[in-house]
């Protein structure tokens, strides 16, 4: 069984990138830019968003962070986003979800210039990415596709079993892996995507070389739904009460690792799996936005 090391790659991505940032300031260009809004006070939102202020720094990048409390009006959201679409200086820039309820994330989403839509949710970079098109790719599917690469996990002509259709995960992983591969991007897999209506669930995860699981429920998948050389990308992070913990939770995958790992050809721990890769991901894309690459400037 090999344990696949989210947080090693992801430290490995981010030297690559911070010598390119490095070479692109010594040809006299700016450093990549990246903007985050958080709204609220949520657990989870702050240590995401200073997480990915720390990966600015270690990448070389500027970042800014813009804070408000949550009872700010859509209005003014929507046109602090604007403002961010028009500054020339922010390469990138996110809007960290979940929103209060009474937003409407999707309006939200929408209102971002796809160009610099490096979380990859606006329906542009969607449909492009549908169609195989060059775009920003969703950064939970980027970084898992960046490790099935970067451990030559097999994937060509294999069954894959996607565990949950969210618009962050299920759906856009289930279609990066189906997709025909390219040099240096794996894909031409066979793939099955499952849900909570799907009728017994366990007969697919059995015939599935590889199983992505993205349900957000803690220990899901148990040994006996899993074959013999499975490779598992675990997606779940929730926190679960843990009273011998300081923090008094710790984070859950939706595998039962102990049990499901002795089966494996592969699998991500949680934590230190998915998560420092979605952080990567995204900064691959800042760079990108940077360069022009995607989108011409």
């Amino acid at each position: 069984m090999t344990l696949i090391d989210g947080k090693k790659v992801s430290d490995d991505i981010k030297q690559e990138i911070a010598r390119e940032v490095e070479q692109m300031v010594a040809d006299g260009k700016r450093r990549p830019h990246l903007a985050a809004i958080l709204v609220g006070h949520d657990g989870g939102s702050e240590t995401y968003v200073a997480n990915k202020v720390k990966a600015c720094e270690v990448c070389g990048f500027k970042s800014t962070l813009i804070r408000f409390e949550d009872d700010i009006t859509e209005e003014t959201l929507l046109d602090t986003i604007s403002k961010l679409n028009n500054d020339p200086d922010v390469d990138g820039f996110i809007v960290q979800l979940p929103l209060p309820r009474h937003i409407n994330e999707q309006r939200v989403i929408e209102a971002i210039d796809f160009r610099k839509d490096v979380d990859g949710f606006h329906p542009i970079n969607v449909g492009r990415q549908a169609i195989g098109l060059p775009c920003f790719h969703s950064a939970t599917p980027a970084g898992i596709m960046e490790l099935l690469a970067r451990y030559d996990v097999p994937l060509k002509g294999k069954n894959c079993v996607v565990l949950g259709r969210s618009n962050i995960v299920g759906k856009p992983v289930a279609t990066l892996l189906m997709q025909k591969s390219q040099p240096g991007v794996k894909g031409d897999a066979t793939v099955t995507v499952c849900h909570s209506a799907t009728e017994n669930l366990a007969d697919y995860t059995r015939r599935a070389d590889v199983i992505i699981a993205a349900l957000g429920k803690p220990g899901f998948v148990k040994a006996d739904m899993v074959k013999d050389g499975v490779a598992i990308i675990d997606v779940g992070t929730t926190r679960v009460p843990d009273a011998t913990r300081k923090s008094g939770f710790r984070l859950s995958g939706d595998v039962d690792f102990e049990n499901v790992a002795p089966k494996c050809s592969f699998i991500t721990p949680v934590p230190r799996g998915v998560g420092p890769m979605t952080i990567v991901s995204l900064m691959k894309n800042t760079l990108l936005a940077a360069k022009g690459v995607i989108y011409s400037k």
